[in-house]
């Protein structure tokens, strides 16, 4: 069973507001240094020398001491401080496309499991336009330039590398669940709760055996004392078209209409422009990320693209049982991504 909303507003450096984060980007940029760069690079060439599958890289097999504490200190922003972080300063422009994906696979590895991010088994992901529709029932948001809108991905956290930026537009936003949330309780309490009901999200076709062609996991979602929260508002209407999904009140549009509209507002959230090099980690069960939308470079070779990692994390909070239907195993450091019949774990660098 669900929990409903405690009586008390959530406090603490997650639920923050953008205005506030915009005036102070030392708290959640950082710089990577000449040293750590050093033991990304060289640690990759040797992994590649050795004849590894990026597949399997480990921590074992990536092994990092210098950067190591760096690393540590994310996951604890990411668990406990304001869910996410960027690191900047790594010169992908000086590496070929496998050397990339080894130090950013290697990095993700030093913070948790890699997940599948599609039904083709992707744990590497390439974040472009690849002139898919959205209108597709059937295509991810990601495979296009529009608009994402505010959403979560279906693991704890989720990494980006930025390879190349686009010729306009393409900024990334980040906003705090829990402080919608706040606002809302604020507002319209009476439809805040409403969020708490199994409201169904599409799969887009990423069925895995024997679930249903969507799942139903409240946006919001009391466990052991903590929000977590779940939602894409664009596959959240599309699910409609399942007779038998959870049909959505005019309240209950009028709830996520409300989400909407405190997500997108600029007080709230935060607009950054990811640099080429940079890499950005955001923790999924307390914050929505969006980003907007872009026109490309005429030149294929030129356009927009980042790469993308879904991890599991080990000390990770507990989530409720409902999250089995999208993350097949609610297992700390075991749990998140897609799996369907079809699904062979690899690692695509094209």
């Amino acid at each position: 069973m669900t929990n409903r909303s405690p009586n008390d507003f959530i406090r603490g450096p997650s639920a923050w507001r953008g205005e506030e984060l915009a005036k102070t980007p030392e708290n959640w940029l950082t710089h990577i240094l000449p040293n750590e760069i050093c033991e990304l690079e060289q640690t990759a060439e040797k992994f590649i020398a050795a004849n590894n599958k990026i597949s399997d890289i480990s921590k074992e097999t990536f092994p990092l001491t210098i950067i190591r504490p760096r690393l540590e200190k994310l996951k604890q922003t990411l668990l406990k401080g304001c869910g996410f972080e960027v690191l900047r300063g790594l010169p992908v422009c000086d590496y070929s496309q496998e050397i990339a994906a080894t130090i950013f696979c290697g990095i993700g590895a030093h913070l948790g499991n890699a997940r599948s991010q599609n039904a083709m088994g992707h744990i590497l992901g390439h974040v472009r336009d690849i002139g898919a529709s959205a209108e597709d029932t059937n295509t991810r948001i990601y495979q296009t330039s529009e608009r994402q809108t505010f959403h979560t991905d279906s693991a704890d956290v989720v990494g980006l590398m930025c390879l190349r930026t686009a010729q306009e537009g393409g900024k990334s936003l980040l906003v705090s669940t829990e402080t919608i949330y706040n606002e809302m309780r604020k507002l319209r309490p009476d439809l805040v709760e409403l969020l708490f009901d199994p409201i169904a999200t599409d799969r887009r076709g990423e069925v895995p055996v024997g679930e249903k062609p969507y799942f139903e996991i409240p946006v919001l979602n009391w466990h052991n004392g903590k929000l977590t929260g779940k939602y894409q508002r664009q596959y959240i209407d599309s699910a409609q078209r399942f007779p038998s999904a959870f049909l959505l009140s005019d309240l209950h549009v009028e709830a996520l209409n409300l989400f909407d509209q405190l997500a997108n507002d600029p007080r709230l959230y935060l607009s950054m422009q990811l640099e080429v090099g940079d890499l950005q980690f955001v923790y999924n069960h307390s914050q929505l990320h969006d980003r907007t939308g872009f026109t490309d470079w005429p030149d294929p070779k030129d356009r927009r693209h980042l790469f993308r990692l879904w991890l599991s994390m080990e000390g990770d909070r507990e989530l409720p049982e409902c999250f089995k239907q999208r993350y097949g195993s609610i297992k700390v450091g075991d749990r998140g991504g897609i799996i369907t019949e079809e699904t062979e774990l690899h690692i695509p660098l094209d």
